[in-house]
């Protein structure tokens, strides 16, 4: 069964991931273990601290390829970034200097910062799909803004972007608030996909077997086969069917006598 990882940090060196060929190899090795078969390599991206252009990117996933092969680790990878917004996005794309998820230059790995979302943000989402463009958001679940105000990220999904869930904060790595939040969006329909977000060993390793293991107790096998089948229609390029998107509901606060 193919299973497609979107989002990882494996190549080494470049970021805030892997250290070291060791660990990424390790890491690999996990990953097969997880029931992954195919990989986007994902390093940051004009983020404020890390440029990975996207020659530098392909040259070093061949790399990797060719490390894989040589320590016989059943696992095929393609160069990604996850990309930061920021007001150069356009001229880097003119600069072809992004990486996409599929090799139509169709799904863009777009990540937001951690606590908010940029006040230009909707006038890039329409400058990107003017470029027949999909962002594809990548761990909502962990952005405060959007947890403090779920009402953006349905926004921006109701426009026709796609959303990636971490698989460690559906099940729990990231603290039980961004579990509960991770659930309540994959309720909603707000998720799209699964992806590993690796980084490191031992903190930020592959969690994927559990997630979908969890999804299907949760939400039925049709359901977990489809994350997964969304994945591999993204790194195909193409046409993801999008989800009836459902509005959080909001809490309710009562007085207490």
């Amino acid at each position: 069964m193919v299973m497609v990882d979107l989002h990882c940090h494996l190549l080494p060196g470049v970021d805030d991931g892997s250290k070291s060929m060791e660990i990424s190899l390790r890491m690999a090795k996990e990953a097969v273990e997880n029931g992954v078969t195919h990989a986007l390599l994902t390093p940051h991206h004009m983020n404020g601290r890390y440029v990975n252009h996207k020659q530098d990117v392909i040259h070093l996933t061949k790399q990797f390829a060719a490390e894989l092969e040589k320590n016989n680790i059943p696992l095929t990878v393609f160069p990604g970034q996850e990309v930061r917004i920021n007001g150069n996005l356009l001229k880097a794309l003119d600069n072809d200097d992004i990486l996409f998820a599929d090799t139509d230059n169709r799904y863009l790995m777009l990540e937001f910062p951690d606590d908010d979302v940029p006040h230009y943000t909707n006038r890039m989402i329409f400058d990107l799909q003017q470029r027949e463009i999909t962002p594809v958001i990548v761990h909502p679940e962990r952005n405060t803004m959007i947890m403090d105000k779920p009402e953006v990220l349905y926004e921006l999904l109701q426009k026709g972007c796609l959303s990636q869930i971490t698989a460690s904060s559906y099940i729990g790595t990231f603290g039980k608030k961004v579990e509960k939040f991770s659930r309540q969006l994959i309720e909603a329909g707000q998720g799209y996909v699964f992806a590993s977000d690796a980084h490191d060993l031992p903190g930020r390793k592959y969690e994927m077997r559990q997630a979908f293991e969890k999804l299907s107790s949760e939400f039925g096998n049709d359901f977990s086969h489809h994350y997964a089948n969304n994945a591999r229609t993204i790194i195909n390029g193409g046409d993801v069917p999008l989800n009836a998107v459902q509005k959080l509901r909001k809490k309710k606060h009562f007085w207490l006598f």
